[in-house]
Formats: C-alpha cells, structure tokens, sequence
C-alpha cells in the first residue's frame, strides 16, 4: 500500500496520520524517538505492508505483469491500489477525498519535525495535492516518473505505465477483492492495539 491506502487505514488522529507516513520514512526499530501514538501507528503500517506482502491475492496480482517486470510488480501495485482507492474512495470512506486529503495536509503542515525525506516532500505532497490526484490515472505517469529518478536504472521501469493501462481492469478487480480484506485485517490489529 502507498501513502493515500496507509493513511486512510491508519485512523484519523493527528499522531496517527504522522505514523502512517512515518513508517515509509523511519526505518529499524522503535525506541521511544517518537511519542507512544506515532510509534503505534508506525508498528500499525509495517503490520499493513507485510499482511500485504504475504496475500495470495497480490501474489495473484504481481503475477500479472510480465516476467521481466515483477522485480518492480510490488511498488507498481502500491501507486496502483492507492488511484483504486481514490478513485472509489466513497465505497470505502464517508469523509469525501478532498476533506481527508486537507485535513492530512493541515497535520503535516503543523508537524515541525518531520523525519528525513517526508520533510522535504510534505510540502509540495501539499501543494500538489498529491493524494488526491491519485483520482486521475495519469497521475501514476509522473510517480513512476519520479520513482524512475530514484532508482540506479531507471530504464526499468520504462514501459510500465502501458502495462498498468493493458491490466487496468484485472488490477481493478484485485484491489475490490483485497482491500476489504486489509480493512478488515486493520481493525482487528487497532482492537488489539
């Protein structure tokens, strides 16, 4: 799951949005650097990314690109399920987009310590409007784009956009199947929590 996925997962607290991000930006273990809220929803996203990783259904999934490209199927499928997720969003939230995307977009805004590469990119994730513009398909052309420019060959990852475009519905239809699921999974793991 992508940015959008894990902080609509994560729960709406402010502590809690931050660890939703965090957990693609803080590596290693948890020892107390961060207050007990954000490190509980850091340890939350990691419980999400590997429940993710270990699904018959994305095994399925990744499975469906070509030989050559399942090395990079995983971080495809991650900006690929968060367009799903925005643009259904209303099946799976009550809160329109644009109210949880502004709201996500104050609590950066407010966060004086952001770590590493989430303080550099909070702001133009902001005034981009980054998750909502997962609702356009051609969006995921500039993050590829971008995740090209931060990988030692990019030319892998040429030819990747036609591909989302040719399993478009397959893809679709994973996502449908395996989302509830995580939700699911997601509230057994904060009522445990």
């Amino acid at each position: 799951m992508n940015y959008l996925a894990h902080l609509h997962l994560g729960g709406s607290q402010p502590a809690q949005l931050l660890g939703s991000l965090y957990g693609d930006f803080v590596k290693g273990p948890l020892d107390g650097r961060w207050p007990a809220d954000i490190e509980a929803a850091i340890r939350l996203h990691r419980r999400i990314d590997a429940f993710t990783d270990s699904h018959p259904l994305i095994a399925q999934a990744k499975l469906r690109f070509p030989t050559g490209r399942r090395r990079f199927a995983g971080i495809l499928l991650d900006v690929f399920f968060d367009h799903c997720l925005a643009r259904d969003w209303g099946l799976y939230a009550a809160e329109p987009l644009d109210a949880f995307t502004r709201h996500v977009y104050q609590v950066l805004v407010s966060e004086p310590q952001l770590p590493g590469r989430l303080a550099l990119i909070a702001p133009r994730m902001a005034a981009q409007d980054w998750l909502g513009s997962y609702r356009d398909f051609e969006t995921l052309e500039l993050v590829i784009a971008g995740m090209a420019r931060r990988i030692s060959r990019p030319e892998a990852l040429a030819g990747a956009m036609t591909e989302l475009e040719d399993l478009y519905q397959p893809l679709s239809d994973d996502f449908r199947l395996f989302y509830p699921q995580l939700q699911q999974f997601v509230g057994t793991q904060q009522a445990i929590a």
